[in-house]
């Protein structure tokens, strides 16, 4: 990669801690260095750990999804409401819905794990999906967390049997005339036959509705998700699709994740498994999913790969950092953790990354790999779904920066990955998640780290003798951020 003429400098302040034992502390930024330091703090009830949590950009409140209980906060961290989701009684082997089948498993006293937490700004209500009863979801109004409902009576109203927090991520398509639309996107657990990876759901403004949660399109044969096939797990026994970050922009919605697959490393003629980090596009109106594309992404620097996804972030350049990559201010970048290597999932090294990429460059990619493949070049190149390569099929047809997909060459994997540009690492406390925003047309980066510390980082660059000013640590814009 050619050098570029700017650099990043992260600073360490300890804004932001995990709180002592299984509950987690909230923290505001401090006051300017020259101030004593001071904290805003809120911890939980005992043994009750936080998941998620989501701020209503109108009106400050924070919404705190944890282990059986619901939050809603102040911007200064004060109670105003709580409600319960559980505990209840419940069997991991039981299948819903309860109110079509009875379980015969026994029931145990099982807590809800906060699964995903959503401002539905437009109905004026919190969707809050929990691990209980194979992933049932609330939807409570924002003003006094009042249940407005609780879809149970389909199939279609559990979106996942997984009950880890990280496993599900959601991102809402709205509309001013129609009712908006939900993708959600989750691991399986061993249950592709019950539960889509991917899918994009009804959001009805009636909270009561059957229709709530029910698939945008679906007939005997085409319906809006994508299935893991049977035939995969019997490649890689323990397949899953595990998505870390989602957002929409423009006209598609985008999902960045971890997969593991199968490969032969060289001079070697067995195979071996390893996790691969790949964005997920869709467009928002494809309701049978033919716009499916997957391209592997990742970062590398001074000779080291990382690979594997920790957290992402989408933010616009800014004015400073778009002149220096050559791209509009009000473009959208991917700000971008990863961790060193691509085989360990689960217990990822400390060294880590923190990397930028180019989403009009990631969609140049992927229309370059559509063209090529409607020319009837190369394969659809997506194992997993597909587990056998199927070639491509030449069509006549011309493919622009919106091009949705017919029912052929669909879906499609991009072989060759996209390379993030690096900006930071970190080789002993792994960063975990990061934000980004930009501040007088300065781009900054909140790097949270596995300790609990919080990294700022600040883009500066030199033309000829001047230099970017950096926006320092102590600044008046307050925020709520966590680790995880």
């Amino acid at each position: 990669m050619k050098a570029m003429p700017w650099n990043w400098t992260c600073l360490l302040s300890h804004l932001l801690m995990v709180g002592m034992g299984s509950s987690t502390l909230l923290s505001r930024q401090p006051p300017p260095l020259s101030q004593k330091r001071s904290f805003v703090t809120f911890r939980g009830e005992p043994a009750e750990g936080f998941n998620h949590l989501v701020v209503d950009e109108r009106t400050g409140h924070i919404y705190l999804g944890a282990v059986n209980r619901i939050y809603k906060l102040s911007s200064d961290l004060k109670v105003l409401v709580t409600h319960q989701t559980g505990p209840d009684e419940d069997n991991p082997k039981c299948y819903p819905p309860r109110i079509v089948q009875t379980c015969n498993e026994p029931l145990t006293t099982t807590n809800n794990v906060n699964k995903m937490l959503l401002i539905d700004y437009k109905e004026n209500r919190l969707i809050a999906c929990g691990s209980l009863y194979q992933g049932i979801c609330k939807l409570l109004r924002l003003e006094d967390l009042f249940k407005l409902g609780e879809p149970f009576h389909k199939k279609e109203h559990y979106l996942s049997g997984v009950n880890e927090s990280g496993s599900v991520f959601g991102v809402i398509v709205s509309y001013s005339n129609l009712d908006d639309k939900l993708f959600i996107a989750t691991a399986v657990d061993g249950k592709p036959e019950y539960f889509p990876t991917i899918s994009s759901r009804k959001l009805t403004k009636n909270s009561e509705a059957d229709g709530m949660f029910a698939y945008v399109f679906h007939d005997e044969f085409v319906a809006s998700m994508i299935k893991i096939p049977s035939d995969t797990f019997t490649v890689i026994p323990d397949f899953d699709i595990y998505y870390v970050y989602g957002f929409s922009s423009g006209n598609f919605v985008y999902f960045l994740t971890l997969q593991p697959e199968m490969v032969s490393p060289p001079g070697s003629t067995t195979k071996e498994q390893v996790y691969t980090s790949k964005l997920v596009r869709l467009c928002k109106e494809d309701t049978a999913f033919n716009s499916y594309v997957e391209v592997p992404i990742g970062c590398e620097r001074g000779g080291v790969e990382y690979r594997l996804l920790q957290a992402a972030y989408l933010s616009k350049a800014g004015a400073v950092l778009a002149q220096t990559l050559g791209v509009h201010s009000e473009d959208d970048l991917l700000f971008t953790v990863f961790s060193k290597g691509q085989k360990r999932k689960m217990k990822s090294l400390d060294e880590s990354a923190l990397c930028i990429f180019i989403l009009k460059q990631i969609n140049d990619r992927i229309k370059e790999r559509l063209q090529s493949c409607y020319r009837g070049e190369g394969t659809l190149d997506l194992a997993w779904l597909k587990v056998k390569d199927i070639p491509c099929s030449s069509a006549l047809l011309t493919i622009d920066d919106n091009f949705c997909g017919l029912d052929m060459n669909a879906p499609l994997g991009v072989s060759e990955m996209v390379r993030g540009i690096p900006v930071f690492t970190e080789d002993r406390d792994r960063m975990t998640s990061v934000i980004a925003y930009v501040y007088k047309n300065h781009s900054l980066a909140f790097v949270g780290t596995k300790s609990g510390k919080l990294k700022k980082c600040a883009h500066h660059m030199k033309q000829g003798e001047r230099s970017a000013s950096l926006c320092p640590i102590g600044t008046s814009q307050d925020g709520i951020y966590r680790t995880r």
